[in-house]
C-alpha cells in the first residue's frame, strides 16, 4: 500500500475527503516540539495533503500530516481551507527547487519538500484547485442579490416625496455596491512559481512529476534499507 493509499484510507476517507496529492516536507527552519508526550520519540514525518469535499457545494483543504517515529498511524496536526490561504511563494521562478511557502491569514509556513518534483505536483495542483475554486466564488458573489436590496418605482410625476425616495434608493445602491465590493472573494496569489507550474498545464506533467516522486522515494528505500547480516 502507498503513502497516500494509507492516509487517504485513515484520515480522509472518514471525513467524506478525496484526496488529491500527498508530498513529504519538512520546515526550513524546524522548532523543538515541546508538547510531545513523555515517551514518545520526537523524529517524524511530515506530509502535506489536497483534498476536496465529496459534497457540493466542494471544498479545498490543506492538511499537515505527521507520522511519529515507530507508529504506523498518521495524526492529522492541522487544516487549513482555500479562503485562509492567502499566498503561494514557489522562491524560484527560474529553476526547479524544493523550497515553497505557504501564507495563511495568520501563519506562514516555509517549507522544504523531499523533492523538487513534489513541489512541482503540488504548487502544480493547488494553482488549478485555486482557479476553480474562486472562479466559482466569484460567479456566486456576482449572481447574489445584495441583502435587502428592494426595487421600487418612481412615479411618473416629479413630487418633493419622490424625489426624497429616489435619493435614498440611490444612496442605498451606492451603500450595497461598496459592501458587495468589499465582499467580492480575494483569491490567493502565487508569486515567485515557474510558469509550468501556472496556465494551461497538461496532466503529463503531473505524470511526469509522479515518476521522479516515484523513483526518488524507491531510492531513498533502498538507501535506508539495514545491509543483510553475513
Amino acid at each position: 500500500m502507498t503513502i497516500q493509499s494509507a492516509i487517504s484510507r485513515e484520515i480522509f476517507t472518514p471525513l467524506h475527503e478525496n484526496l488529491l496529492t500527498v508530498i513529504e516536507v519538512r520546515k526550513r527552519r524546524r522548532r523543538r516540539l515541546t508538547f510531545i508526550p513523555a515517551g514518545r520519540k520526537g523524529d517524524y514525518i511530515t506530509f502535506l495533503c489536497l483534498s476536496v469535499t465529496n459534497k457540493k457545494p466542494t471544498q479545498v483543504f490543506i492538511t499537515k500530516v505527521k507520522q511519529f517515529e515507530f507508529s504506523p498511524q498518521f495524526e492529522k496536526r492541522s487544516h487549513w481551507s482555500l479562503d485562509q490561504l492567502r499566498r503561494v511563494d514557489g522562491i524560484d521562478p527560474d529553476k526547479d527547487s524544493p523550497e515553497f511557502d505557504l501564507v495563511f491569514d495568520h501563519r506562514s509556513d516555509q517549507w522544504i519538500a523531499a523533492s523538487s518534483a513534489e513541489k512541482c505536483m503540488f504548487i502544480q495542483i493547488l494553482y488549478h484547485l485555486c482557479q476553480h475554486y474562486w472562479e466559482s466564488q466569484r460567479e456566486s458573489s456576482v449572481t447574489a442579490p445584495p441583502v435587502g436590496q428592494k426595487l421600487t418605482s418612481t412615479p411618473a410625476s416629479s413630487t418633493p416625496t419622490s424625489s426624497t425616495t429616489s435619493t435614498s434608493s440611490e444612496q442605498t445602491i451606492v451603500l450595497e455596491k461598496k459592501k458587495k465590493s468589499r465582499d467580492v472573494p480575494r483569491p490567493t496569489e502565487f508569486v515567485n512559481c515557474q510558469s509550468k507550474l501556472l496556465g494551461d498545464a497538461c496532466s503529463l506533467n503531473i505524470i511526469i512529476y509522479r515518476c521522479k516522486i516515484f523513483l526518488h522515494r524507491m531510492r531513498n528505500s533502498m538507501t535506508s534499507a539495514p545491509e543483510p547480516s553475513q
